[in-house]
């Protein structure tokens, strides 16, 4: 049986003068949590909106295969691509208050979705409508969806959204940076929800972050991203245990560990930023930021394996 999500040589440019994404290849499998982790810029969101067929005017999308449920992405037609949106993949965007719109009740684009794409009456989409704001912890839902995205906190929209792309029960779920703009214990509370639906309902999750605490409590899976490539893929013991890229290593040090980092003891940091790669960029993107870089890191580059379901992308070998 195929992966519930194939993402196979994704390649994104702007303009054709940005590679955003560079031959990114991973998969999401039916009830599992894969995070794509990287810092601001390195591709993350454009891969998302890339699965989702929501990039910008300008961009371009290719692939060697991308595939939901086996169904081949790349061809689909804007009607058949808005039949899958929404429906069977929904996405949860980094900023609620700029992804709900302000001139509609909470209901009425809550309900909108479900009545374009399962035909059901307004009074059953309504009742879904609560039944799904109240699993996702708020309180009073039938009052909810009367009010308007500005008089909920950041907190509550944050939830609105989570419970309308569980609206018409999809099988995939991308989250990108979903507790970006949420104080720590709100963000507690949104990870714990997270987790929660997507074992219950058996979701496969895509969830795109920069936090490494994240990643360790609730993913199955990890693929570290830097200059729109997969550096390193791993399950997320092993990446922890075994990080093999300079990069993934180089994020690892930058998280103070309970009980070992001490209080005086700077935390670890990755000098420069992730670079503007354009079309035809040769070698390792990260060479000029890494302690053991030489002249070889601006050839082609192998990718080696650490395992049977781990491999990553760099001259030194495994």
């Amino acid at each position: 049986m195929s992966a519930l999500l194939e993402v196979e040589k994704l390649e994104v440019t702007f303009g054709g003068r940005t590679a955003a994404v560079r031959g990114a290849s991973f998969t999401v499998e039916r009830g599992e949590t894969h995070c794509l982790v990287g810092e601001s810029g390195c591709g993350k969101s454009v891969t998302a909106l890339s699965v989702m067929d929501l990039l910008a005017r300008g961009a371009e999308r290719r692939a060697g295969r991308l595939a939901f449920e086996g169904q081949d992405l790349r061809g689909l037609s804007d009607s058949a691509m808005a039949r899958l949106r929404g429906n069977e993949m929904a996405m949860i965007f980094q900023e609620p208050m700029t992804s709900l719109n302000p001139a509609y009740t909470v209901g009425s684009q809550m309900t909108e979705g479900l009545r374009r794409h399962k035909k059901v009456s307004q009074r059953e989409a309504t009742d879904r409508a609560v039944d799904l704001l109240g699993r996702v912890g708020i309180t009073a839902p039938g009052l909810r969806l009367g009010q308007f995205p500005h008089q909920l906190s950041g907190g509550l929209r944050q939830r609105v959204m989570i419970a309308m792309a569980l609206m018409c029960e999809p099988k995939l779920l991308i989250a990108d940076e979903p507790t970006t703009a949420l104080d720590v214990t709100v963000q507690a509370q949104i990870l714990r929800l997270l987790a929660t639906l997507q074992r219950d309902l058996g979701l496969g999750l895509l969830l795109i972050t920069h936090d490494l605490g994240i990643v360790a409590r609730i993913a199955t899976r990890v693929s570290v991203m830097y200059a729109g490539e997969v550096v390193e893929s791993a399950a997320t013991a092993d990446l922890f245990a075994n990080p093999r890229h300079p990069y993934t290593q180089g994020l690892l040090r930058c998280v103070p560990v309970p009980g070992k980092t001490r209080r005086d003891e700077p935390l670890g940091s990755i000098p420069g930023t992730v670079p503007r790669i354009g079309p035809g960029f040769e070698g390792c993107a990260f060479r000029d930021r890494c302690s053991f870089a030489d002249e070889t890191c601006a050839r082609a580059i192998p990718r080696h394996s650490a395992g049977s379901t781990h491999d990553f992308l760099c001259r030194l070998p495994a």
